[in-house]
């Protein structure tokens, strides 16, 4: 596992507020946090440090962050902050902007401005927040610090294009924290920055600003995430994964190259679809589907070539898997 885990829980309840407070303001820029829930808090928060960059799930009573002028004269650890919210709602004072947020909205800070952020008016007493900070040095970020201030508070969206890959990268993160090793770390820190440095440059229509080899990285992954979307399609081949992302397809196999496991783009296409039928094939919710439609679900539509991949994959064919996994479900 990969850093550390609050949880309000484990904290007498009048010690809760303060607890966790210490704990953020050690991660992120000094700011005045207050909660009207502070004698009876509730938070889980996990933080993960990848190298210069830290990541922070984080699900809590609503409660308002303020960094002052004065703060920021005092302190100013030169970074930017990205908020991510996944429920709940937030409103954000920043660099003259005033704005709302909900699921799935993203917004951009620097330290070296004031800011203030709390709950949306009419949120109810008890509101939950949910979401996703992530904080990094400015140095790290290859676009003029001018360009970057144009997105400063603006509401952006985190549900589709570079946007949405980088909320499935950061929710993922999350979710796989646990099975993560701390040599994992730093680079997993490199394909964030990356994915930040895209999602930057892409809102700001400046993508030609950016180092080629982080254009290449973006590029695979937005490859592989459409790659991941579009597994239920037959029809999803190499010719039409370049076509969709206007490369060759010589260039689409080097870069696959460059930037994967030693998979070449058919066999990652394969696998992956393999690996969603074994999935289903285990579902008890399933059990009652045939073997056929399970395979035509993920784009296999001829059930010998299905059988002879998945016996190669996991030796056994997909009605001897799905019969073990049924017995192993079954009481003794």
């Amino acid at each position: 596992m990969i850093g550390t885990v609050f949880r309000s829980d484990d904290v007498s309840a009048e010690h809760r507020f303060d607890y966790w407070r210490e704990l953020t303001l050690r991660a992120i820029a000094p700011s005045d946090m207050s909660s009207e829930h502070a004698a009876d808090f509730w938070a889980r928060q996990r933080l993960l440090e990848l190298g210069p960059v830290l990541v922070w799930p984080t699900s809590h009573l609503s409660t308002r962050f303020r960094r002052t002028e004065k703060m920021v004269r005092q302190s100013d650890p030169e970074m930017y902050h990205l908020s991510l919210v996944l429920g709940g709602g937030l409103s954000l004072d920043h660099a003259g902007r005033s704005d709302g947020y909900g699921p799935r909205d993203i917004w951009v800070s620097d330290t070296a401005r004031p800011y203030d952020v709390r709950p949306l008016v009419g949120s109810s007493r008890h509101h939950v927040i949910t979401g996703v900070g992530v904080d990094f040095p400015k140095v790290l970020l290859p676009l003029p610090p001018d360009r970057v201030r144009e997105l400063l508070g603006r509401r952006l969206s985190g549900r589709e294009g570079m946007g949405a890959l980088l909320t499935g990268f950061l929710t993922g993160l999350d979710r796989e924290s646990d099975s993560l090793e701390p040599s994992d770390a730093p680079r997993l820190g490199t394909v964030l920055l990356d994915l930040l440095s895209a999602w930057f440059a892409q809102a700001l229509e400046a993508e030609d600003a950016l180092p080629p080899e982080t254009r290449q990285r973006a590029l695979a992954m937005r490859i592989q995430a459409f790659i991941r979307q579009n597994l239920h399609d037959p029809a999803l081949t190499p010719p039409v994964i370049a076509a969709a992302h206007h490369i060759s397809v010589s260039y689409l196999h080097r870069l696959f190259q460059k930037h994967s496991t030693g998979e070449t783009v058919a066999a990652r296409i394969r696998s992956q679809r393999i690996e969603g039928a074994h999935r289903d094939l285990a579902d008890p919710a399933l059990n009652s589907t045939p073997i056929h439609t399970i395979a035509a679900r993920w784009g296999i539509l001829r059930a010998s070539d299905f059988t002879r991949a998945f016996r190669g994959a996991y030796g056994l064919s997909p009605n001897e898997y799905r019969v073990q996994a049924q017995s192993a479900r079954e009481p003794e």
